[in-house]
């Protein structure tokens, strides 16, 4: 027997490494299976190389439990190692290592991503003992034992082993006795080892006899060692990706296509990439795409790696050239990073462009589904926008679609308003906005369906690249005002009308967020109709989505009356609330003339005198006189407000309009059927 120390400064590792790798000890069994397969590959190549002559076709990494003796065992058939070689891999280089690691981010432990290159010496992070049993490839290897219980000292002794290659013994400790769990066990195999090039054999295949499941002879291999990232476009079809999706996302619907990547200069990279069914709720979709290192599985956060918008795709990246040892900061100013997320970008913008001008059908078809991740990768990505600009597409609510310059050729010449700006409109309901939209197509108007989760983001990217052009919902104003023309119509209401009928509507509003407008239209139009502000509404959509504008997203919905100055019914309520007001409301308008006048006068002999320079007296006249013009105008606008409470006609033609915008519902909704029964007798 042989006995030392590691050769290290510190006084004991061990402690070390467990605290600063707690929150990531189950990639122990990364590493020691990633060894075993990196042991069996070599050997196989030396078999290839003539430099050793037994069969190896058959080299399996095997994983066991004994709950007994409370040991985890990782056995290869690899290459071994003789006993020099396990007193310079294990007992110098691998615990040096181990030590300039933890040196190194000693004060950034939570900076580490990956740990890849932990290797063997991560088996302490559950272990109280490690044995290693290995016998060498070479020809009369003595196979040897090597082991350490944490501390220190470690010992090598010579044993027999019939078989080539290396066995971990690991002894779990105290803390880490879930690992002993054939679950977890299972579950962690899956997760890191699911596609390693060695076949890896956990456990029996079960079989059900006799009632019940019992073990066969038949090894339960947990992994695809040749998984469809590894193989040539060329050898794959349709049904392989599909059948790959599943193994990858067995609970998931079918992806719309996928792009096959296959890069080896400047830097190596495969991978299957897929276009999934985007709901609009995209959150739940992140973190989907598995990157993995010479297939052994690393993470599926790939924020650092590929760009944000691209973290909605599912698939598999390999690459050996990302760095995974350092801080994400690091991981994203690197340059083989920056170049391959480049590339993903490059590709997945061909592989769209590439469908898109050789069936353009098919594309359009799955344009609903694919629109999502496009406008985040156009809102988040100059570099992509400027790709997909070609192939965006816009869809109207007539189901057709459009490039965005076949759009423009589309709408010109009929939606170029008066100062020569091109209004796109568009609906984010089609159901709801019906009687808007008809209107908007009663001119000759086309108008767009912008009902996606990131289209109020996107319109205001869109105003910005588009010239002189505006998009503008077609409820937010009435639609001669949206595309305003030269032949404006004359009003049929004087100014004085307007404002005797403002406070009879006024109180037949919902609430106070409504304000009265008047607008000449035809006569055939709607007598009254809801709009609400295209600035204030496109803001508060925007602060659902974006914590930072919480002050649009508190202020209430106001909404707009506008009332049609031409429609008979308007030209009717004025003069029946001209008839039933007049005696009441001509006193108050004499009353009002003559304080005004009064005001008037006052203020006109102290024009030109400063504030202080005109006599207290005076000063306490005119504020008795605007506290009478106050009291006077509040009287008859109740006078004016209890008439419209009582007219049917008022509150019937806001219901209508209400009711063609989808917001008379409950008791409103129900009082109007009966109202609109009571009319028709």
């Amino acid at each position: 027997m042989q006995k030392g120390q590691i050769g290290i400064s510190t006084e004991n590792i061990f402690p070390i490494i467990k605290k600063f790798l707690y929150s990531d000890q189950e990639i122990f069994l990364r590493e020691l299976v990633s060894n075993a397969v990196d042991a069996t590959q070599k050997l196989k190549t030396l078999a290839k190389l003539g430099q050793y002559n037994k069969d190896v076709s058959t080299a399996t990494v095997r994983v066991s439990i004994d709950e007994k003796k409370k040991t985890i065992t990782i056995s290869d058939q690899g290459i071994g190692m003789t006993q020099e070689e396990v007193e310079k891999y294990i007992n110098q280089i691998a615990f040096s290592g181990a030590e300039e690691f933890l040196e190194k981010y000693k004060d950034k432990a939570d900076a580490i991503i990956g740990h890849f290159g932990l290797g063997f010496y991560s088996s302490f992070m559950v272990a109280k003992k490690v044995e290693l049993h290995t016998k060498s490839y070479t020809e009369g290897a003595q196979a040897v034992k090597w082991e350490c219980d944490g501390s220190p000292e470690y010992s090598i002794t010579t044993i027999e082993k019939e078989d080539v290659g290396t066995d971990v013994i690991l002894f779990i400790d105290k803390e880490s006795k879930d690992y002993l769990n054939e679950s977890k066990i299972q579950e962690l195999l899956s997760k890191y080892c699911k596609f390693l090039p060695v076949p890896i054999a956990f456990g029996k295949e079960k079989e059900y006899k006799d009632g019940k499941y019992v073990e066969t002879d038949t090894d339960k291999i947990i992994n695809n060692p040749t998984p469809a990232w590894t193989k040539k476009p060329t050898d794959l079809q349709d049904e392989d990706y599909a059948s790959f999706y599943k193994e990858l996302y067995p609970v998931s619907d079918e992806p719309l296509f996928n792009i096959h990547l296959n890069v080896d200069y400047p830097f190596n990279l495969t991978g299957i990439l897929y276009f999934p069914k985007i709901k609009n709720n995209f959150e739940v979709q992140k973190n989907k795409i598995q990157l993995y290192c010479n297939q052994v599985f690393v993470t599926d956060s790939v924020e650092g790696i590929v760009p944000e918008f691209l973290t909605l795709l599912h698939g598999v990246l390999d690459s050996p050239d990302i760095p995974l040892n350092v801080s994400r900061s690091y991981l994203q100013s690197d340059s083989n990073v920056k170049k391959i997320s480049n590339h993903i970008t490059k590709k997945v913008a061909d592989r769209l462009q590439s469908i898109f001008k050789n069936s353009r059908d098919e594309f359009e078809k799955k344009w609903d589904d694919l629109k999502l991740f496009i406008v985040y990768g156009m809102l988040s990505d100059e570099k992509f926008y400027e790709r997909a600009d070609k192939f965006a597409l816009f869809k109207n609510v007539d189901n057709k679609y459009f490039t965005f310059e076949e759009y423009k050729t589309l709408v010109k010449d009929n939606q170029t308003d008066k100062n020569d700006t091109l209004i796109y409109l568009y609906a984010t309901d089609a159901e709801k906005q019906f009687s808007y939209i008809k209107k908007a197509q009663d001119k000759g108007y086309d108008v767009l369906l912008l009902d996606g989760y990131l289209d109020s983001h996107f319109i205001n990217q869109l105003e910005q690249k588009f010239e002189k052009t505006q998009f503008t919902r077609v409820d937010s104003d009435i639609i001669e005002k949206i595309i305003q023309k030269d032949d404006a119509q004359e009003s049929k209401l004087s100014q004085q009308e307007k404002d005797l009928v403002t406070p009879a509507f006024k109180a037949q509003c919902p609430s106070e967020h409504y304000l009265i407008q008047f607008e000449s239209l035809g006569e055939d139009d709607m007598p009254v109709t809801i709009t609400q502000s295209e600035f204030m509404r496109r803001m508060k959509d925007m602060a659902k989505m974006n914590p930072g504008m919480n002050f649009y997203g508190e202020l209430p919905d106001s909404f707009n009356v506008v009332i049609n100055t031409n429609h008979r019914l308007i030209g009717k309520i004025v003069t029946d609330c001209t008839a039933k007001t007049k005696d009441t409301v001509s006193i108050f308008d004499e009353d009002l003339q003559s304080l005004q006048k009064q005001k008037e006068d006052i203020e006109s002999q102290h024009k030109d005198k400063k504030d202080e320079e005109i006599p207290t007296a005076e000063k306490d006249t005119l504020t008795e006189i605007q506290k009478q013009i106050d009291d006077a105008s509040k009287k008859k606008t109740e006078v004016l407000q209890e008439y419209g409470k009582q007219n049917d006609t008022i509150k019937q033609v806001i219901d209508l309009a209400l009711l063609s915008n989808n917001m008379l519902q409950g008791e409103a909704l129900n009082s109007f059927v009966k109202r609109s029964l009571s009319l028709i007798k």
